[in-house]
């Protein structure tokens, strides 16, 4: 695939809008006891409510914490919302950390006792836990608290008008070409910033794991990269089952709506206990569109009591959001600035980049190429597939690098910087040497620490006292404060103007309309 030169040559002369790409992330991390445990404390009351406050919610466990910002037009401004919600977590649970790594912690052999996330006596809180009941049936809870960054990433008005691209439509097709052109390539990010080779033992106990032992405490591989994004993460039998197309809105859109309608019949099973608990939403192959996993998504942001699908269909695709980045457990927010700023020119190269209908067959080849990423990204000369042929990894990473450097001059032009294009140049550093991945230095640092529990607690404690130690504004120390405090009575209104039986309102919520 071939960068298009005139697209790059529309772009040049629309430096205002290259500086106004937005971007937003959402991070999950695991709280943790002082010993690396999973904290079984409720969702902590100074942090609001994980129903409705706009910053800090829960994922799937109780325990598990996701922090989301608002959008933003420059990495900077991003991160530093990130920061301050970290800030403000870290200083409000008490003897709590928050585990830095996407692989949890020491767990408890009865993985039943993993908490299901909580939301309150409302209908939709309700739902939210009977949703995450049917994950743990479904994919074991432990998969479940897998930690990880969305980035969330959108181009403004400016852009698209100096792309030629002047309707929702003609946007909707432009970034579902970005999308076939991301899960073709990354498996780049996953080797670039791939952070989870090892994991604890207590993690994989009683599964079929195929991993090499580290130490009595810690399995691995020794190219590995991200096991999270392999056969020990988030993956699914049922869900391999659908071929989603994303060659159109409308192929897409069918594929999903299969999932969403289709009886699973292991899952039918998961019936409602005898004294009328719900055991999942429903028993199709996916019983939200949430559920499906993939490297990335399309997303259009839902009105009032609009499905995902539905506000996909009403108003075309708004932003994308990339599902397989590890927590870094170098940073304290997980993430930095250097990786911020590729993935912003890696997408862009997948936007302007020619970008052909993806196939069955390549889709498989795809599978093929993330899973001998994800277990030996590092391994010599690893080859991958491209087309009918193979390549490896590095020559093929390299040629997109180079065509990456174009992109990157144009958004260092526009913020006047040079910051872009030293990201760039430490991506290629890390592909010619691949002991400069954060997945190499993770297994070093395990090599002097004996385990992946000791790194992951030092680090741990090492990002709390960090945060301990950042200050916060009065202004942004009140805001937050008064955010999770109007959250608790947003959700008390919820809950005291609700009239429908839990179990009418069920039914209309997973209502494909």
């Amino acid at each position: 695939m071939n960068l298009d030169a005139k697209k790059l040559l529309q772009l040049s002369g629309a430096n205002s809008g290259m500086s106004l790409l937005t971007r937003g992330i959402e991070k999950e991390s695991l709280r943790i006891s002082l010993d690396g445990r999973l904290a079984k404390t409720r969702h902590p009351q100074a942090l609001g409510s994980a129903l409705t406050h706009k910053n800090i919610t829960t994922d799937f466990s109780e325990a598990q914490l996701e922090l989301i910002t608002g959008v933003h037009a420059s990495p900077e401004a991003c991160l530093a919302e990130l920061d301050r919600v970290h800030t403000y977590i870290h200083k409000n649970i008490g003897d709590e950390h928050l585990w830095p790594s996407s692989m949890p912690c020491i767990f408890p052999s009865e993985h039943e006792s993993i908490p299901l996330g909580q939301y309150g006596s409302s209908n939709i809180g309700q739902a939210k836990t009977v949703y995450r009941r049917g994950l743990g049936h479904r994919y074991g809870r432990l998969m479940q608290t897998i930690s990880g960054i969305h980035y969330n990433f959108s181009l403004p008005d400016e852009l698209w008008n100096a792309l030629g691209v002047h309707d929702q439509e003609q946007r909707t097709d432009a970034y579902f070409g970005l999308i076939r052109n991301f899960r073709r390539w990354s498996w780049l990010l996953i080797y670039l910033f791939g952070a989870s080779p090892a994991v604890c033992r207590s993690f994989i106990q009683n599964l079929d794991h195929r991993l090499d032992p580290f130490n009595e405490g810690t399995y691995y591989l020794p190219y590995a990269t991200s096991l999270r994004m392999g056969r020990l993460g988030y993956q699914s039998d049922a869900q391999s089952e659908m071929h989603v197309s994303y060659n159109s809105l409308d192929a897409y859109s069918k594929s999903m709506r299969e999932g969403l309608t289709k009886t699973h019949s292991e899952y039918a099973q998961f019936q409602p206990t005898a004294d009328g608990e719900y055991q999942q939403l429903n028993d199709s192959i996916l019983q939200i569109e949430n559920e499906f996993y993939g490297t990335i998504r399309p997303k259009r942001t839902a009105r009032s009591g609009e499905r995902p699908l539905a506000a996909l269909n009403n108003w075309g695709v708004e932003y994308v959001e990339v599902r397989c980045i590890d927590l870094n457990p170098f940073e304290p927010q997980g993430i930095n600035l250097e990786q911020i700023r590729f993935i912003d020119t890696f997408l862009l190269l997948c936007l302007l980049a020619d970008s052909p209908e993806d196939s069955r067959e390549e889709t498989a080849r795809m599978d093929r190429n993330q899973a001998a990423v994800v277990e030996k990204g590092r391994e010599p000369n690893l080859a991958l597939e491209r087309g009918a042929k193979t390549i490896t990894l590095s020559n093929w990473a390299n040629e997109l690098l180079t065509q990456c450097q174009p992109i990157s001059e144009l958004l260092d032009t526009a913020q006047n910087s040079k910051s872009y294009g030293q990201s760039l140049s430490k991506q290629l550093r890390k592909v010619e040497s691949a002991q400069q991945t954060p997945s190499a230095k993770i297994l070093a640092s395990l090599s002097m620490l004996g385990s992946f529990s000791k790194f992951s607690l030092q680090q741990a404690e090492k990002h709390h006292e960090h945060f301990l130690n950042t200050k916060l504004s009065e202004e942004e120390a009140q805001a937050l404060t008064t955010e999770a405090e109007e959250s608790l009575k947003r959700q008390a209104d919820i809950e005291a103007n609700e009239s429908v039986p839990f179990g009418e309102f069920l039914k209309e919520y997973i209502k494909l309309t």
